[in-house]
């Protein structure tokens, strides 16, 4: 009964388990990085209308009052009264409206200002991935330690039965001080390396908390390798398809070459419309209280000093610029690709090799332990059988690491992580 009791507290009362699943989607609801790369998307999402306001019209009204010092009024032959062309209290309203008909220099800066929410859009997802792939290299991290502190928590409940076990050898006289000493020297060992286990756990815990602004106390559960695809697949293609920063870098060159046509649609010459409507408690000259006109205009700049010229020349640096960038960026996933695809086949033989390490450390350590107990083994040959097994046991789980780390860098590389992850 006392035994259940304690199973059950136990049950209760463990902190929940955090999947890598949930870590994501708590990253994609709260990460501060993703709500700051959010809000600026939604800030250039604006450009468009933007750019369209310059040709939608322009409605402008005001209206003024006047207290004038002396009131003015004139007089025509055939007209009994007089014209107050400035009264005391003058009132006066006044409506516009402008138009632009043609002008070119919108042309080009509407359909830049659609490409740079495209850039926005793709360098918003460029922070979202790379986000997500920080969190799923923390959550690895810290659930490897804590695979790590139930290794040092099992090889210390060993090291402390065999200096249990070696006391009574001493005190029965079978086994020399050195030996005793020795077992003591082995568990306070293991309990050195708890201790540097569960503070590297905490550490790392706490920044995936961090990234993911989760409180409260929970465990990690070790997900398997991420699944990476077969050397058939082309990773190269994949990434220059896939990945939003090279997707980003075309589309910058798309925007430079906008903008240098932009400026070769200055010289072309601009036509606007512009209405305009007052009205005055003054009827002036005219004898009528309100007047209206109707404007077409034409400009067209000659010369601006040398303006254009400049601009022209300096948008063609850009493209120059933005080419050179998109080349740049392609190389770099190229290179990306191959070397994490390098990295990952190299981890993953370390991992093989690692696991075949640690089962032949625990067979030998349980041989060991047997030989020890009949009489046949010396206590020198179990104490390195068991420092063999602890460092079998905690290369396999820094291998299991690096091949994970691997294999998610071999994905965010190949532009596939969001669609392995999600």
């Amino acid at each position: 009964m006392i035994a259940l009791l304690a199973l059950t507290l136990t049950v209760s009362t463990a902190a929940p388990v955090l999947t890598l699943d949930e870590a994501l989607q708590a990253a994609r609801q709260n990460n501060l990085d993703i709500q700051v790369a959010r809000a600026r998307l939604a800030q250039s999402r604006l450009l468009t209308n933007r750019a369209w306001a310059g040709y939608l019209p322009t409605i402008t009204v005001g209206g003024s009052y006047t207290r004038n010092s002396t009131e003015a009024a004139v007089s025509f032959p055939g007209v009994p009264e007089e014209i107050v062309i400035q009264p005391y209290d003058q009132l006066a309203g006044r409506a516009e409206v402008r138009q632009a008909i043609i002008a070119p220099t919108l042309w080009p800066a509407i359909r830049n200002a659609g490409i740079s929410e495209d850039v926005a859009e793709l360098t918003t997802e460029n922070v979202r991935r790379e986000v997500l792939f920080g969190v799923a290299q923390a959550y690895f991290g810290a659930a490897s330690y804590q695979e790590a502190i139930r290794a040092a928590e099992f090889l210390l409940e060993v090291n402390k039965a065999r200096e249990a076990d070696t006391q009574k050898r001493f005190d029965a006289g079978t086994v020399t001080k050195v030996a005793l000493l020795r077992a003591q020297l082995d568990r306070a060992r293991a309990e050195q390396d708890l201790v540097r286990a569960r503070n590297s756990y905490l550490s790392a815990k706490l920044a995936l908390s961090t990234l993911i602004l989760r409180e409260g106390d929970f465990t990690l559960e070790l997900p398997p390798v991420p699944q990476v695809p077969s050397e058939d697949v082309d990773l190269v293609k994949q990434a220059l398809e896939q990945r939003p920063d090279v997707a980003a870098a075309r589309r910058n060159v798309d925007l430079a070459v906008g903008r240098r046509t932009g400026a070769w649609f200055a010289y072309a010459p601009s036509v606007g419309f512009s209405g305009l409507y007052q009205i005055s408690n003054a009827a002036g000259f005219t004898g009528q209280n309100d007047i209206w006109s109707l404007t077409l205009s034409a400009q067209w700049t000659l010369w601006d000093g040398g303006l254009r010229e400049i601009s022209l020349r300096e948008e063609s640096a850009r493209v120059a610029e933005a080419t050179a960038q998109q080349k740049q960026a392609e190389l770099r996933a190229v290179e990306e690709v191959s070397r994490s695809r390098l990295d990952y086949e190299s981890a993953k033989a370390n991992l093989s090799k690692a696991e075949e390490a640690l089962a032949l450390a625990r067979e030998t350590q349980r041989l060991t332990e047997i030989s020890f107990k009949a009489g046949v083994a010396t206590y020198l040959e179990v104490a390195d059988a068991n420092a063999a097994l602890t460092n079998a046991e905690v290369g396999a789980i820094s291998e299991r690491l690096q091949t994970s780390l691997a294999a998610l860098r071999l994905l965010r590389a190949a532009g596939l992580f969001t669609a392995a992850t999600d």
